[in-house]
């Protein structure tokens, strides 16, 4: 078999030249800062079990996720953020793989499944979550593993009772990386667009497997909540109160929030929006009862999302799923009639790749324009994606001249891939803050002083990230702890500063250092920054 038709192969080289290729070019985020903080802890605390984040208890998330992160780390290191981001990324292909399976499964048809799993590799949400060392992707990588399985029983082939076990299992590791949440943006989703179209015609020959996979689930999905629980209580129950108020009253958006929700495929935004257009599509696909099922699950979990009242853009990444599955369609039909098509068909895709080519060809100019003088600090970079995504562009007007939408579609990936590649590397360079002063400095004072350092009020995950252990917080949530020392570093806002000083009247306080962890320089975060001050009780 030639390379061009095993596209389960090509489809891994996509995958690793998406999701792993320069993993370590983008600054760490809030969110990233608390999952490997809390993996960290891990492998220095032994906080295996009972997860903490700055040494105080963290059970709003299950550990699966840091589990993985935390075993990478202890491979490649607590300090490498590519071992910090590998099993995000692991996850993300596991994703476009088991679309590509699944796709295969009900279709029967691999060039479908291979577009399925290229449009999921390269579609913005999921490309960025498996970039990500968040735990959203991991929770919907084992659940479209459980489906991939489920989908088998409810068609009555593969081996039945292994596939009801590793459904269980995965459902159950799903379960232990975020909770319910893709039982009910994922799975949900799914089990009422197969009743819809496909029926569950053999449930008196498979509740029994299903039973199985029900039992394993829950088994394995509550272990770890239920041990925590049962072994600290109190911790639990409060940050159970905290979060489920926050369902009520934080981020709270109106139904229609997500409607708009294509745009998060990014590159493919016309295309999954075309796709969704039933009336029009229902003849012109191959498999109308395949297309009708992806259909309708990608709208039921839109629904189903915009039922929850806190809303978030990153929460429709489930639904990006299934709605590249469905772009798939459309994609495969242009492969099929394009150079057939009347005009009236036509000119949205001329319009949407030709927006993508005339990016390409701009590229090199408006780069120029919008970097400045900061271009000299990656002029090998911008040269190379200059050189790149203007070629692409070329290319891709040639071909649509042509009419060989097939090209067109290739180039596109090839498009994200050569962003990803020499595009990243210029992000971590761009508009670097002049100013910057990590916390790291505050271990010279404390060898040079020997003092202990703490926090006034509340801390901030990137700073703790970065500092590389926890630090010790005087606010107990109703008033200052001071510490026994008389002596001692003491980190505080710009805006606690009135507090501390009042605090603290009758001490002597100096303010010897400045931290500013904002890694661009035209945006000043609050949390990022620190002023440290020696304090001395006369």
């Amino acid at each position: 078999m030639k390379l061009r038709d095993n596209y389960l192969l090509l489809l891994l080289f996509v995958c690793f030249a998406i999701f792993f290729v320069n993993l370590d070019a983008i600054f760490v985020n809030i969110m990233e800062a608390r999952n490997f903080t809390t993996a960290r802890e891990m492998i220095h605390l032994d906080h295996w079990i009972f997860t903490t984040l700055n040494n105080e208890p963290r059970y709003e998330k299950p550990p699966l996720p840091t589990w993985l992160t935390a075993v990478s780390m202890l491979i490649f290191g607590t300090k490498n953020l590519i071992a910090a981001r590998l099993p995000a990324a692991v996850m993300g292909s596991v994703v476009s793989i088991f679309l590509y399976k699944l796709a295969f499964r009900y279709s029967k048809n691999q060039k479908y499944a291979f577009l399925s799993g290229l449009i999921a590799a390269t579609s913005f949400y999921i490309l960025f979550s498996g970039r990500d060392g968040q735990w959203d992707i991991h929770t919907h990588a084992w659940m479209i593993m459980a489906i991939y399985c489920l989908f088998q029983i409810f068609q009555g082939t593969g081996k039945l009772w292994r596939n009801a076990l590793f459904s269980g299992i995965f459902i159950g590791c799903s379960f232990l990386s975020k909770g319910p949440v893709s039982m009910y943006a994922l799975l949900l989703p799914f089990l009422i667009a197969y009743g819809l179209t496909y029926r569950y015609k053999s449930l008196k020959v498979t509740w029994k497997p299903i039973l199985l996979t029900v039992s394993v689930a829950f088994i394995l999905g509550a272990s770890w909540a239920l041990y925590v629980f049962l072994f600290d209580t109190n911790a639990v129950s409060e940050i159970t109160e905290k979060e489920t108020g926050r369902w009520l009253d934080y981020n709270v958006r109106p139904f229609y929030y997500y409607w708009s929700f294509v745009i998060q495929s990014g590159i493919w935004t016309i295309p999954s929006f075309v796709a969704l257009l039933y009336p029009y599509l229902k003849n012109r696909v191959f498999d109308k009862k395949a297309y009708l099922f992806t259909l309708i699950w990608t709208l039921c979990g839109v629904v189903l999302l915009s039922i929850i009242p806190e809303k978030k853009s990153r929460y429709l990444l489930p639904v990006m799923l299934p709605m590249a599955l469905n772009t798939a369609f459309y994609i495969e039909y242009l492969f099929r009639r394009f150079d057939m098509l009347p005009r009236k068909e036509t000119w949205i895709v001329f319009f949407n790749f030709g927006l993508i080519a005339l990016i390409g060809l701009l590229f090199p100019l408006a780069g120029y324009l919008y970097f400045g003088e900061q271009i000299q600090n990656f002029l090998g970079w911008y040269i190379m994606i200059s050189i790149i995504l203007f070629s692409i562009g070329i290319l891709i007007f040639w071909y649509l001249k042509t009419k060989k939408i097939k090209a067109v579609f290739y180039l596109t990936v090839w498009f994200i891939i050569s962003i990803v590649f020499f595009g990243l590397p210029i992000a971590s360079k761009i508009e670097e803050n002049p100013a910057y002063q990590s916390i790291s400095i505050v271990d010279m004072y404390r060898e040079q002083l020997k003092l202990n350092v703490y926090e006034f009020r509340g801390f901030t995950p990137e700073l703790i990230w970065e500092y590389g252990q926890p630090i010790d917080i005087l606010y107990n949530g109703t008033g200052y702890e001071k510490p026994i020392e008389s002596e001692f570093l003491l980190l505080a806002t710009e805006e606690e500063k009135e507090e501390l000083f009042k605090t603290f009247e009758g001490y002597s306080i100096e303010k010897i250092e400045e931290i500013d962890m904002n890694p661009v320089g035209n945006k000043h975060k609050e949390r990022l920054y620190r002023d440290l001050y020696k304090i001395d009780k006369f």
